[in-house]
């Protein structure tokens, strides 16, 4: 089964990505660890890509695309993938579309795990981090014992840059944008599927586990 994951950030797309792969023993494709993975290997278009990373840039589509199907044309793909970061935008999805018709190929679901933004920007900002261990925390769902203070080490606990108020709204309007043309394509293209993410996780997954079982 070939399928496409979508979210804004802090959707819960990474804990539900380890659920289907599991379940469908898939492998998890995502772009982030497809560039890290290149730039390790030294690869022609890993090496192009790690240039742009190093200076905060975002990698070209024609950079992107060509990792990603390197990736595809993998054995571990034959059966089947997940697909989370990827494709970014409309250039990648069609290119992705043309690229798998080549091998007789489509794909069959695109899961849109979707939230409001106010709850995302609340799970976001609240976010904290030990600056010791790294184990992470929630100032409403998940708060450490003692304020400031990490419950397994006692290191400091912070909120990264990343989870600053300005920054993540930033974020979610940038990513908000692009979902959403992508979500319009692929319902269009009858192969959405969107799943309430707002619930317990437990609630998540079961709506997932009867996509893949409806025949």
């Amino acid at each position: 089964m070939n399928i496409i994951l979508l979210g804004l950030p802090g959707a819960g797309k990474g804990t539900q990505a380890k659920i289907i792969v599991e379940h469908l023993h898939i492998p998890h494709i995502s772009t982030g660890d497809l560039f890290r993975k290149a730039a390790q290997e030294r690869t022609a278009l890993g090496l192009k890509a790690k240039a742009y990373m190093d200076t905060g840039e975002l990698v070209p589509d024609e950079i992107t695309i060509g990792i990603a199907e390197d990736r595809l044309a993998q054995s571990d793909c034959k059966e089947g993938f997940l697909l989370d970061g990827f494709p970014r935008n409309l250039n990648q999805a069609h290119a992705l579309k043309s690229y798998l018709a080549a091998s007789g190929k489509a794909i069959d679901h695109v899961i849109y795990v979707k939230v409001d933004e106010r709850l995302l920007f609340e799970r976001l900002t609240g976010r904290r981090v030990c600056s010791g261990c790294g184990a992470t925390y929630h100032i409403a769902y998940q708060p450490q014992a003692v304020e400031g203070r990490c419950n397994s080490c006692g290191g400091v606990v912070i909120q990264r840059d990343d989870d600053q108020a300005d920054t993540v709204a930033e974020r979610l309007n940038i990513n908000k944008a692009l979902t959403d043309q992508l979500a319009d394509h692929y319902k269009t293209e009858g192969s959405l599927r969107v799943i309430d993410g707002s619930k317990e996780i437990g609630d998540v997954t079961e709506q997932l586990l009867k996509i893949f079982a409806a025949p």
